[in-house]
């Protein structure tokens, strides 16, 4: 397993707050929310990005997505779901994940969020 972040919370040696997890996947609220809602899905077995994920991996991760926003009421008024890769997309962790955001209405393009 890898040195980054995400594996150090799949091992247990830095804290999280955990929404779900099984033998595969983990859902871990995010340390630095952008939404009300902010969640992170991500997948056990180090993979960098959907480029190096097969269509397994992100099968499965999709249905746990799915199956965590219907359990705690995303599911219903909506949500979105991001994900990095690569330097020119964002990617600051180089471990696959999906960016879960929700609880809010979230802005479109044209309507960016203030600060």
């Amino acid at each position: 397993m890898e040195d980054d972040v995400f594996c150090k919370i799949i091992r247990g040696e830095l804290p999280s707050t955990k929404i779900y997890e099984d033998d595969k996947v983990i859902v871990i609220k995010d340390a630095n929310p952008i939404a009300k809602i902010h969640w992170l899905a991500i997948p056990k077995k180090h993979v960098l990005d959907i480029m190096e994920a097969d269509d397994e991996m992100i099968s499965y991760i999709f249905d746990v997505i799915r199956k965590v926003a219907r359990e705690n009421g995303l599911a219903e008024d909506g949500f979105r779901i991001t994900t990095n890769i690569g330097e020119n997309g964002g990617q600051a962790v180089k471990h696959l994940h999906f960016h879960i955001l929700g609880g809010e209405k979230l802005p479109t393009r044209s309507q960016k969020k203030e600060h």
